[in-house]
């Protein structure tokens, strides 16, 4: 199978861990550990993952240097893009002994400027603030804030994914063999001009629906949003929570969840599965158990 496997933030720096360098090694070679078993596996990998702890704290390292020259989001996205990549690849490499060729993408993903979400944003960035601090960053800086959890955070528009331009190249990269590392943080935000040129533009898209329209369009059999979370629920956090093993699509889609966790993933899964694929939640170190059928929730077509 040609499996499409997201990583979430939490698997490259756990919620509230200091943003160090060391503790996202430390992570991602844990998380290359779980991703060469997929491979080891017989199947074809193309590795995503998330850049919101990231991608917040290089805002914040520019802001600290010289605010009114801070780089924009769409240049930090693919700073992070090469960061993170270049630790996934390295460490993936050494969990596959070399045997395997591996490559890091920058890749461009195309929004409509028309886009509500750049009227609300909902997409957490940097670290976790308790809220009078966070409100107190809010105010100095002009930026929108939420809770997440128990915390607060920075938000940033999150538009919809719509194109992704380098679709060639790594169809041309995976006809070789390669497992591509790409569509980091969701890909680069970008506009396509009425010139057909392409110019940045401030935002974040979310990884998950980066990840399932590339799913798509590269034709995969499997797309895993893999988090720290085992499964998606039913009641979550209360007495009568209860993990769902197996959801159809559409019974994804009337699910009513929370736009800053679980929310996106059970859209996007629900996107790529309506196409004919299986989209399975669940956590980093169970990815092939849920491609086996045996955890997570699993998202399909149709009922068999």
């Amino acid at each position: 199978m040609l499996v499409v496997a997201a990583l979430g933030g939490n698997a490259l720096l756990k919620r509230g861990e200091p943003l160090t360098a060391e503790n996202q090694r430390a992570n991602v070679r844990e998380a290359a550990q779980a991703l060469a078993r997929i491979v080891k596996a017989g199947h074809r990998l193309v590795v995503t993952h998330g850049n919101g702890p990231q991608v917040g704290l290089l805002a914040l390292q520019g802001a600290a240097y010289k605010p009114d020259e801070a780089y924009p989001l769409d240049v930090l996205g693919a700073e992070t893009g090469g960061m993170i990549g270049y630790m996934i690849e390295q460490e993936l490499e050494n969990a596959l002994d070399h045997a395997k060729p591996v490559a890091t993408l920058l890749t461009q993903v195309v929004v409509d400027a028309r886009d509500p979400a750049f009227g609300k944003p909902t997409k957490f960035i940097g670290p976790v603030y308790d809220r009078d601090e966070a409100e107190a960053r809010a105010k100095a800086a002009g930026w929108a804030i939420a809770q997440d959890g128990d915390k607060w955070r920075r938000v940033v528009p999150s538009p919809a994914p719509q194109e992704i331009p380098d679709i060639r190249v790594l169809r041309l990269l995976l006809d070789q063999g390669v497992i591509v590392i790409c569509t980091g943080g969701g890909g680069i935000p970008v506009l396509r001009m009425p010139d057909g040129s392409m110019t940045g533009i401030e935002a974040v898209i979310d990884k998950d629906a980066a990840s399932a329209l590339l799913a798509q369009q590269l034709g995969a059999d499997a797309l895993l949003l893999l988090t720290d979370v085992d499964a998606v629920y039913t009641g979550f956090g209360t007495d009568d929570e209860a993990a769902i093993a197996e959801l159809t699509h559409e019974e994804a889609r009337a699910l009513d969840l929370p736009a800053g966790s679980m929310g996106p993933k059970i859209k996007a899964a629900a996107d790529f599965a309506g196409h004919g694929g299986l989209a399975g939640i669940g956590r980093l170190d169970q990815a092939t158990a849920i491609l086996e059928k045996r955890a997570g929730t699993r998202i399909i077509a149709e009922t068999s």
